[in-house]
């Protein structure tokens, strides 16, 4: 349990209050000041940095933010746990009508909705989904709080960006860079699920309006954003001609470890050796090694690690001065084998032999890769204007009543938990459903979220909950975010996703978050 005591909740009840700008005094509505906290993302002079960093394949080949997005849990009959603190109100969306991010299936997307990016802890590309949202200054994003915030490390994802109706790859209204990020203590501080919201002020965006290839000097001397095309080779090939590998050289790419690391057999082995194919030739797999005569003597035969694989001795004839080298490594300890000379009857050596063991084990292999450039490039950026003056922002709405129809715009893409993988993560997808209890889930202190039936996979993490979405204008009001998705009846599927129940401490932090301005980009 959260050792911070939960707010007591007050009835449901009241007429549906509006403002009319963000922030806006409701009459009759009083709310204690929000428990807040603020972190700052990226200064402004390194947005230009940032959103240059995002180019086409890194958007394409970031993966799906899983470490706080999936649960189990068994759905509550009856009750409410999702309480209002006060009276219900809403703050007026801005849209976009004549700008569509496409159909589905007779449902207009909104442009509103895009992908958020960002580098996790290990410098991985991930992302989430998010929402452009009304703001005084149109600079808006709404996301879940684990999709900008590291509760392990305790500080903000590093290259945080927002890209609105992104589709495959492409950026079509601009790459906005996050400012600040505006939350509830209670995430920031005791990872309370019942707060997973934030509220990422961002700067102006950036496009890209152009990439032009250039010769190595040009490049070397080119100050804004570059990137160069790159291509493995084989240490053989460039030993045959450094000339033919681009102007820039070959570098190497990863790090140099030689060594071969053995591991035990890991419980999800398939899921380790997918993994390996993946990701070229570093990582887990399980692969014959090399050994001495000792050690593969010690070998248990048809049996090696938990799986059947015989031992192999590889007997090889050789040529002399072959024999000669490798005794030499031997005597270094770089030559593992044994090594043998045959001799006629006279005792003159006639033929030689080396003999390699192997046996089947587990490993860890770290890999070294020499790359080249094959061509330079140098991009072009420019300031695309405000999030909101470019695509809309959608409403705001608290203390809402239980049972009301929203849709969920968002980009799943993981597999579900029995392996099916019906979405690719590239195109914005839709659930519709009436909100209703969610299941609790203790590993995250989520008591008192609200879930709609939908069967989102995680990258729906931050995907908007839209109250009263009207299809022509593409335009509704934020009633929750994509918190978690649950296979409450444990059949290996997702079958809901659900939401931090919206009060009015949420719409006190959207408030603060609402009349932040961002300031210009330099020029």
């Amino acid at each position: 349990m959260n050792p911070r005591v939960k707010h007591l909740a007050l009835p449901l009840g009241g007429a549906l209050v509006a403002a009319s700008v963000a922030g806006g005094a409701l009459a009759g509505t009083a709310h204690a000041e929000p428990d807040l906290t603020s972190a700052t993302l990226a200064p402004s002079a390194n947005a230009q940095a940032i959103a240059g960093y995002w180019t086409s394949s890194k958007l394409k080949e970031a993966k799906t933010y899983l470490a706080e997005s999936t649960a189990t849990g068994k759905l509550q009959v009856g009750g409410t746990k999702a309480s209002a603190d006060g009276r219900p109100g809403i703050v007026a969306p801005t849209g976009e009508g004549g700008k569509s991010a496409g159909r589905s299936r007779n449902v207009n997307l909104p442009i509103t909705v895009g992908k958020v990016f960002f580098l996790d802890d290990k410098g991985q590309e991930r992302w989430c989904s998010g929402t452009s949202v009304q703001s005084k200054y149109r600079n808006l994003v709404a996301t879940a709080g684990h999709c900008v915030y590291d509760t392990d490390t305790n500080k903000p994802f590093s290259n945080f960006v927002f890209i609105p109706g992104y589709y495959q790859g492409k950026a079509p209204w601009g790459i906005y860079v996050g400012a600040k990020v505006n939350m509830h203590h209670d995430f920031d501080v005791y990872e309370d699920y019942d707060y997973d919201y934030a509220f990422v002020n961002v700067y102006n965006g950036i496009r890209q309006t152009g990439v032009k290839e250039v010769g190595k000097s040009a490049y070397t001397a080119a100050k804004g954003f570059k990137y160069t095309e790159d291509r493995a080779i084989s240490k053989e090939e460039f030993e045959k001609g450094y000339e033919r590998y681009g102007e820039l050289g070959p570098y190497w790419k990863k790090a140099v470890d030689p060594t071969v690391e053995h591991v035990a057999k890991p419980a999800d082995a398939a899921k380790h050796i997918e993994e390996y194919v993946a990701g070229g030739r570093n990582g887990i797999k399980l692969t014959a090694v090399e050994v001495v005569e000792s050690v593969y003597d010690k070998a248990p035969k048809g049996l090696e690690n938990g799986n059947r694989f015989e031992r192999k001795t590889v007997r090889t004839p050789i040529s002399k001065e072959e024999y000669d080298r490798l005794v030499k490594q031997k005597a270094d300890g770089g030559f593992l084998g044994r090594l043998e000379a045959t001799k006629d009857v006279n005792g003159n050596e006639i033929a030689w032999f080396k003999s390699q063991y192997f046996v089947k084990k587990w490993v860890k292999i770290t890999v070294k890769e020499l790359y080249f450039h094959t061509r330079y490039f140098v991009i072009t950026l420019a300031d695309a204007g405000r999030l909101g003056d470019n695509v809309g922002g959608q409403g705001f709405s608290w203390n809402q009543k239980l049972g009301k129809k929203v849709f969920t715009f968002g980009y799943p893409a993981y597999a579900h938990l029995d392996g099916h993988k019906p979405y690719s993560g590239h195109t914005m997808k839709w659930c519709y459903g009436a909100t209703g209890n969610a299941p609790d889930v203790p590993k995250y202190n989520a008591q008192e979220h609200q879930a709609i039936k939908c069967a989102f996979t995680p990258g729906s993490s931050g995907s908007p909950f839209l109250l009263r979405y009207k299809n022509s204008k593409r335009t509704g009001y934020v009633n929750g975010v994509v918190s978690l998705t649950i296979d409450s009846d444990g059949n290996n599927r997702y079958d809901r996703v659900t939401t931090p129940y919206f009060n009015g401490e949420t719409y006190g932090i959207y408030k603060h978050a609402a009349n932040l301005w961002t300031g210009k980009l330099p020029a």
